[in-house]
């Protein structure tokens, strides 16, 4: 069973979501934590039904992600993603710090594993 980890920040960007040709649908949402001089800008995932965990939530909000980390191979290439299953408005104060140990013994979230979209090729924008 994997970990599942927690993080305290405020929502920089959320973008729109996308739906591929497969039927597969992802949102991507970016958390700032504050990381001494230099605040860590933090890009999770939402997958499927998951989406629409970002509904409400507007920039500058503080948050709190649950999430797990999934990694993948496509192609040679391997991919991490941090896959949030739980968002949640953070009471008072921007950014923290992640929840101390990093990670919550709950039980299981649903998990998913992050499909790479239909037609995904050498020609992405990908940059690594």
């Amino acid at each position: 069973m994997a970990k599942n980890f927690e993080l305290e920040g405020t929502i920089k960007l959320i973008n729109e979501v996308q739906t591929f040709a497969s039927g597969f649908s992802k949102r991507e949402f970016v958390v700032e934590v504050e990381d001494g001089k230099y605040p860590q800008m933090v890009k999770f995932e939402c997958v499927k039904d998951k989406t629409a965990l970002t509904d409400g939530l507007n920039t500058g909000d503080p948050v709190k992600v649950t999430f797990d980390i999934r990694g993948n191979e496509y192609n040679g290439r391997y991919f991490v993603n941090l896959n949030a299953w739980k968002l949640e408005k953070a009471g008072g104060g921007g950014g923290a710090a992640p929840a101390e140990g990093g990670f919550i013994d709950e039980g299981a979230p649903p998990s998913h594993l992050s499909e790479p979209p239909a037609g995904h090729g050498e020609d992405d924008d990908i940059p690594f």
